[in-house]
């Protein structure tokens, strides 16, 4: 605490990231990367970028992020003017949260989510109801329209949810978006576009029909890209216009030179993109069942991780346990999933030393 302090410092609760540690043949299985290399244009386009004297560097990038902005369009089919970039999408939604979604009726979100949700609430001076998941962690769109259109002032969740990995479906999305037609509902899609082999379940597809509802990606996870810190957001051009007043108002060039021209490449690389995202899918399915075979109940998931606990044995104790042998999964200590581990879904190399641990572990 500090005298020098503004007020709000004094009441936030920061968010806490997941562990970056260093250790020697660590196979780091706790804050959802990709496992896989990026497009290796991504490499080339910046390289391009760069020349032979990085003479560029000195030069301030486009604070429109127009040739980004081409790149998403292209690979959704919608017009530019119907998407917004950032720097990571967490960036996006601290935007979003301020341009849409403080209003005098309270922002609903899951009990069980991303916990930056009740950090930008507090940031920003937001009211915010923590609707509970079912039993079986689904999220019900019918304990959000209990509230009424009067009671509620906007509605955000991760689709797959975080940390549970659940999916819902995209008529859920549509029957909450056309009932709550003055509300924003916001989609955070980080994981999406592990959620389907032939069809990817992005409410990208509603926004065109439902003015109220705003789309956020993140190139971190699919496109292998964390390290750029690349997001996106995609609804109809008075929701990205709300976003970029903020942003203009906030720091007009969020993304440097070398994150746009390497995100657009990744974004135009569809072969990549597709090839990864599928070994992830096929990866997650061989180690559910591997963990159920252990003994665990592993949620239903659609992300590139797995949210699972197994009855016999304690989850912190377990992932103690796999950190003496150099594997790091994620545990949460926070209600009604205090017994759960979320692992991320690793190269099969790195699953089957998992396994092989939690088989020593479990004896």
């Amino acid at each position: 605490m500090s005298r020098f302090w503004s007020p709000v410092v004094h009441e936030l609760t920061p968010y806490v990231p997941g562990e970056q540690p260093k250790l020697a043949k660590l196979v780091k299985l706790n804050t959802n990367e990709n496992p896989y290399p990026p497009s290796p244009h991504v490499l080339a386009a910046i390289k391009a970028e760069l020349g032979d004297d990085a003479d560029r560097l000195k030069l301030y990038p486009d604070p429109t992020g127009s040739q980004l902005k081409a790149a998403v369009a292209r690979h959704f089919g919608i017009a530019p003017e119907w998407v917004f970039v950032g720097n990571s999408s967490d960036e996006v939604l601290a935007h979003t949260f301020q341009a849409l979604l403080k209003h005098e009726r309270p922002l609903l979100f899951p009990d069980i989510t991303y916990s930056f949700y009740p950090v930008y609430c507090g940031l920003y001076g937001i009211d915010f109801e923590a609707v509970p998941l079912a039993d079986d962690f689904s999220i019900r769109v019918d304990d959000y329209l209990a509230r009424g259109a009067d009671g509620v002032g906007a509605v955000i969740f991760p689709n797959p949810n975080a940390p549970t990995g659940r999916l819902l479906p995209l008529a859920e999305i549509a029957r909450l978006a056309a009932a709550l037609p003055d509300a924003p509902i916001v989609i955070d899609e980080a994981y999406v576009d592990f959620g389907g082999l032939d069809v990817i379940p992005t409410a990208v597809s509603l926004v065109k029909q439902f003015p109220n509802i705003l789309v956020t990606q993140t190139l971190s996870k699919s496109r292998s890209l964390a390290g750029l810190r690349v997001g996106f957001a995609i609804g109809q051009p008075e929701l990205v216009e709300a976003l970029t007043r903020v942003k203009d108002s906030f720091n007009s060039y969020p993304l440097d030179r070398l994150a746009l021209v390497g995100a657009s490449a990744a974004m135009d690389d569809a072969a990549h993109f597709e090839s990864t995202r599928r070994q992830v899918i096929a990866s997650r399915e061989a180690l559910s069942a591997e963990l159920g075979a252990l003994g665990f109940e592993v949620l239903p998931s659609a992300a590139n991780f797995v949210f699972a606990r197994h009855p016999g044995h304690d989850a912190a104790g377990l992932a103690a346990a796999l950190r003496e042998r150099s594997i790091i999964v994620r545990h949460f200590k926070a209600a009604r999933i205090d017994q759960f581990l979320r692992i991320t879904v690793g190269t099969d190399a790195q699953c089957v030393q998992l396994v092989e641990a939690l088989q020593e572990i479990l004896g």
